[in-house]
């Protein structure tokens, strides 16, 4: 296959640093104002501002190997180099002021410098694409682990059988086998039918470790902490999270399907009522990852109260509090008085080690790749760490619903046997709720 040149923008790098060692054995062609604006994010202590900085790192650390303006070899095969326009820029790209002319104007130039080899001009700003294209450049957005949406492992299936295998599955300590279990993944669950009776079903989990179907927990029925599951999906996303083998759950689901709620009732039944854990830490990205909250009133815990609302919510309807309860002071923060719950923000999670919690991360969406990776690392022995999210809810401008970091764990540990997911499709939160997520 024929070499090409990669032009990247800025916002590839800040998206991944590592995306120079993406493009297989191609050149990459970094534009010398890229440079420039990464060295305004250098100072910044956001995500943004750590990623520049390990790109500087990186690109330092090639100039051992040679001069980047004639090209480094990078370990894939493939040519590393920083360039820039030598002449004044062609019309279209007048206004010399704006960056982003110059960075197009260096993909412009080398397409002329070496016409016989394709150029792509790789950035993901859309507008920046529509302009690209405009000036005859052929552009791309950066989506090196894209995965559609309708394509996503929803985590359940469903399967026709025999009668006599719905029947063994209701019987204690069912283990029970059937001809389409090799396409299972690990901890994806099955709705069995009956093919003479479709009204005849039974719900299983595939075990990766017994390469067999085994029915539902059955504290599923019972529900956890006064909840009780209202649809299949919930009955499955309770079996997990109450799976302490399962050490990573992703749960992907629309508003209203009672994602967040499940996940905060099982994580204070794991830890009040079984104390598998020792503290339900819970928390959601102050936008974007990083972002520092000194602009807004007060300590800590007062800073993160706008953001930390929706769980403050769904934890005072757990504890089913009275309005006199409630005008006596009662509420969520009895529980972190205790140390049952902690809210922390994921700006200073870097670095950390955190053993014997059950964490949940809310709206796990906004996150890139990268910083999902960032988070989960952190997670120390006998943790359990529960992703949440609506991928058609993202308010991040570096990540779409197909590249987010919550699709990105989903797709890497739909094969591992301590990794379980769910899409949620149901809504339960009301009936009005329901019409407006589907109507609105």
């Amino acid at each position: 296959m024929a070499r090409k040149n990669f032009v990247l923008d800025t916002n590839v790098l800040l998206h991944d640093p590592r995306s120079i060692y993406s493009f297989d054995d191609n050149t990459v062609i970094i534009p010398i104002y890229v440079i420039e604006e990464l060295d305004q994010f250098k100072k910044d202590m956001s995500e943004l501002g750590r990623n520049a900085r390990q790109v500087a790192r990186y690109l330092d650390a090639h100039r051992a190997e040679g001069t980047v303006a004639e090209g480094v070899p990078l370990p894939n095969g493939g040519i590393l180099k920083v360039s820039f326009v030598e002449h004044d820029l062609p019309k279209s790209m007048a206004d010399g002021q704006l960056m982003d002319n110059r960075i197009l104007a260096v993909a412009i130039e080398v397409r002329k410098r070496d016409p016989s080899t394709q150029t792509v001009f790789i950035t993901k700003d859309t507008n920046l694409r529509i302009r690209a294209d405009a000036l005859g450049l052929q552009a791309r957005d950066y989506e090196p682990e894209r995965v559609e949406i309708s394509e996503l492992y929803t985590g359940l299936t469903e399967h026709t059988v025999s009668a006599d295998v719905i029947d063994q599955l209701y019987k204690p300590g069912a283990e029970v086998d059937f001809p389409g279990q090799k396409d299972l993944s690990p901890n994806q669950f099955v709705l069995f039918k009956d093919q003479a009776n479709t009204s005849h079903t039974a719900m299983g989990r595939f075990d990766g470790a017994k390469q067999r179907v085994v029915p539902l927990n059955r504290q599923v029925k019972d529900g956890v902490w006064g909840v009780r599951p209202r649809n299949m999906e919930q009955s499955f996303l309770i079996d997990l999270l109450l799976n302490d083998e399962v050490k990573l759950v992703t749960i992907v689901g629309k508003a209203g399907t009672g994602k967040t709620l499940m996940a905060i009732a099982a994580g204070l039944q794991k830890v009040t009522e079984e104390a598998a854990y020792q503290k339900l830490l819970v928390s959601r990205p102050i936008f974007p990852l990083g972002k520092d909250i000194g602009y807004l009133p007060g300590d800590v815990e007062q800073k993160l109260n706008p953001w930390m609302q929706p769980i403050f919510d769904n934890v005072e309807y757990l504890l089913n509090l009275s309005r006199s309860d409630k005008k006596a002071g009662r509420g969520y923060h009895e529980l972190m008085d205790l140390g049952i719950v902690e809210i922390e923000p994921l700006t200073y999670i870097r670095g950390r080690s955190i053993p014997n919690q059950f964490i949940i991360v809310d709206e796990a969406q906004n996150l890139t790749p990268h910083e999902v990776k960032t988070i989960v690392t952190r997670v120390g022995d006998n943790t359990k760490i529960v992703l949440t999210g609506d991928p058609f809810q993202i308010d991040n401008p570096y990540v779409d619903s197909t590249n987010n970091g919550l699709v990105h764990v989903v797709n890497r540990f739909k094969a591992q046997k301590i990794a379980g997911h769910i899409v949620m499709s149901k809504g339960e939160r009301s009936q009005l709720a329901e019409l407006a997520t589907n109507l609105l």
